[in-house]
């Protein structure tokens, strides 16, 4: 089974404890921004396996307690917990995972190129998943570019 599977199968457990609609909010969440981090990661030369693998933990946290308060820093210590509790990742690869959910929510700042993947990968499911709903106004810039980086029409303003 690959590490991704073998992670997949172990956040699915925990998420399986989860009361009906925080259990499919997260579901959603959680595989539509590792699809999207797989994309992004893909098409920037950067390590897929271990994007999709952030993207899989990095608001597992927040599920699991129902806070987003800190939920970057404090899904990041948690990743770490679970990463080496399952053995899958060097520790280069952990450290690599655990900053970018480190700094997944710190959307007005340009980090490592890995992490950008998640924090665009997070961007594009909060998007693309309900586009009736509004884009938060600390993404538009994100989203913006995104959409160009993908070849598509730019989104006109909306107030």
């Amino acid at each position: 089974m690959s590490r991704l599977k073998q992670l997949r199968a172990y956040v699915d457990a925990r998420l399986d404890a989860l009361d009906q609609k925080t259990r499919r909010s997260a579901y959603v969440h959680l595989y539509g921004a590792s699809l999207a981090a797989t994309l992004i990661a893909e098409k920037r030369g950067q390590n897929a396996e271990l994007a999709s693998m952030a993207a899989m933990l990095h608001d597992l946290a927040a599920y699991e307690t129902g806070s987003y308060s800190d939920h970057a820093h404090r899904g990041a210590a948690l990743a770490r917990t679970v990463l080496d509790e399952l053995n899958l990742t060097t520790p280069e690869e952990a450290n690599m995972i655990c900053s970018a959910i480190y700094n997944h929510d710190s959307k007005d700042r340009i980090d490592s190129p890995f992490d950008e993947v998640l924090k665009d990968a997070d961007v594009m499911h909060h998007t693309l998943n309900d586009t009736s709903k509004p884009v938060k106004e600390k993404e538009k810039a994100r989203f913006q570019a995104l959409r160009k980086e993908f070849g598509l029409p730019e989104l006109p303003e909306t107030e």
